[in-house]
């Protein structure tokens, strides 16, 4: 399936030379271009656009160049000669060329906006948020882009897949300058760094949470991830900070190659800005925050030691931004629950229940840790491997289960599904001992026996789809979330509200 990755038309910006945008790029004829709007997709080209020319892995733009011109298309950006008669310019990467084209016609707004960029295997949502919270704490407006969705500090959106295009990033930016934004925070996963889709974004602080075991799948080889991962450092300032985990190995390899400023945190090796965690309960924890001379008791709602990493990755953006630390403090505190990220459900039982995103063996071991070093009885976990998780991956979650939870429940990550089908298998192979799994396919019916078993002081996890609301069954998408599903058992059929959480994107 095509990606449509851009149609834009920033008139009010005006026009922009192609020259000034591309200054390494070869005009084949005269010596400049102006450029008023621009497409990657030729059937949506209109009358006076430029066309860029960009190779996916479904398809090569250069292959319709002459249908785009037939559109409208008055001149085009290729990597390769094309014989048209319209104006080319030639370049290295169509796609650096794409990104920074939108980032000229929305008028470069990250260059009057504080902007800070966020990437790591995991943990990213919730930075941005924390981050978000403490430039609001400031009394700032703030914008933000992350995979849950996108605000102006005006108005939210949810976000139209897992990583924006660079049309969407460059139409968002413009929005939070025009709302009267003096900060932009982004997220910038391993796709948008890999297809340069950030290309022309300057950033003020780049940080990188960690970095995991990935998907070979997508990036080929952990090496290559990891460089793509260190592409974030090439967007910034040169005032620009770098803001690394030192707990993680992997991001401490990469401290020697940053060039400029660089920030470290970290619980449990030497950084900048640490922490001591004091006391931590199935609601809530405190720990002490560390950053030079200063030092803050921070109280949040939200446990484990993978928040108190993602508190102090926030906190150094906060103060790389010159904000005090009795204002960053504020800005955390204030976030008590973030959409299917180690999401409470409150709904008036005995025993925890909680709602994660946790799909991989990485991120399943650490919330089940989390949850045990707070639980006094057992931890119940439902989990169930997604299509996209590679079959070795499958059989990591049914280990980390079975050594991890008391009770283990495999089931579907589609909740339609009532047949057990080759990814359970996959799962159960990573048990010593099959016959301690309860295996219930039937998603729903598996969270309702999950919460049937727990009882006081005990704690249920749901695992693996975290805030999603959709599912695909039958070939038609329907609506379903996890949470609700929790909440209507626990209130028992009872006509109170359920419980919802807020959908909110700034913190």
């Amino acid at each position: 399936m095509r990606q449509t990755q851009l149609r834009t038309a920033y008139v009010s910006c005006g026009p922009v030379s192609l020259r000034d945008v591309l200054p390494k790029a070869r005009f084949l004829t005269g010596d400049d271009i102006q450029a008023s709007s621009c497409s990657a997709d030729w059937q949506s080209c209109r009358d006076g656009d430029l066309f860029v020319a960009v190779t996916t892995a479904d398809d090569d733009g250069h292959e319709h160049v002459r249908e785009a011109i037939e559109n409208g298309a008055k001149a085009v950006v290729v990597e390769r000669l094309v014989p048209v008669e319209v104006p080319q310019v030639i370049v290295k990467d169509s796609r650096v060329a794409l990104a920074r084209i939108c980032q000229a016609l929305a008028g470069n707004p990250t260059r009057e906006l504080r902007t800070i960029g966020i990437t790591g295997s995991a943990g990213k949502t919730v930075t941005a948020m924390l981050v978000a919270s403490i430039f609001e704490a400031a009394g700032e407006a703030v914008g933000v882009m992350s995979s849950i969705g996108h605000s102006d500090s005006l108005t939210q959106q949810a976000a139209n897949g897992p990583t924006a295009t660079p049309a969407e990033f460059a139409s968002w930016l413009s929005r939070m300058h025009t709302a009267g934004c003096q900060s932009a925070v982004l997220e910038l996963s391993s796709t948008a760094l890999a297809e340069r889709r950030a290309s022309g974004i300057e950033l003020d602080a780049a940080i990188l949470t960690n970095i995991q075991n990935v998907s070979l799948r997508e990036h080929n080889r952990a090496a290559a991830y990891q460089k793509i991962k260190q592409r974030i450092f090439r967007l910034l300032k040169n005032s620009g900070t770098a803001i690394v985990n030192a707990d993680d190995h992997r991001c401490r390899s990469m401290l020697a190659e940053i060039d400029g400023a660089c920030l470290t945190f970290g619980l449990h090796a030497e950084a900048d800005i640490t922490a001591n965690v004091i006391e931590r309960h199935i609601s809530e924890q405190t720990f002490l925050l560390s950053a030079g001379d200063e030092c803050a008791p921070v109280r949040t709602r939200i446990i484990g030691d993978q928040h108190v990493s993602k508190c102090l990755a926030a906190a150094a953006a906060g103060l790389v931004s010159g904000l005090d630390l009795a204002t960053i403090v504020r800005g955390i505190e204030a976030v008590e629950r973030v959409p299917g990220r180690m999401e409470r459900l409150e709904c008036g039982q005995p025993f925890g229940v909680f709602v994660d995103a946790a799909d991989s063996p990485q991120r399943l071991t650490l919330a089940i840790k989390t949850l045990a070093q707070v639980t006094r009885g057992r931890v119940i976990v439902v989990c169930g491997a997604s299509p996209e998780c590679e079959p070795a991956h499958r059989a990591l979650l049914g280990r980390v289960m079975e050594r991890g939870a008391h009770v283990p429940i495999v089931t579907s990550d589609e909740p339609g599904k009532s047949r057990i089908d080759t990814i359970t298998h996959e799962v159960l192979d990573g048990f010593e001992r099959p016959g301690k799994a309860q295996v219930i396919p039937n998603r729903q019916a598996a969270i309702q026996f999950a919460l049937s078993q727990a009882g006081e002081g005990d704690c249920v996890l749901i695992a693996g789809r975290g805030d999603r609301v959709s599912q695909i069954g039958r070939g038609k998408q329907s609506t379903y979330d996890d949470r609700e599903v929790a909440c209507q058992w626990l209130y028992q059929r009872d006509e109170q509200p359920m419980c919802q959480s807020r959908f909110r994107v700034v913190g």
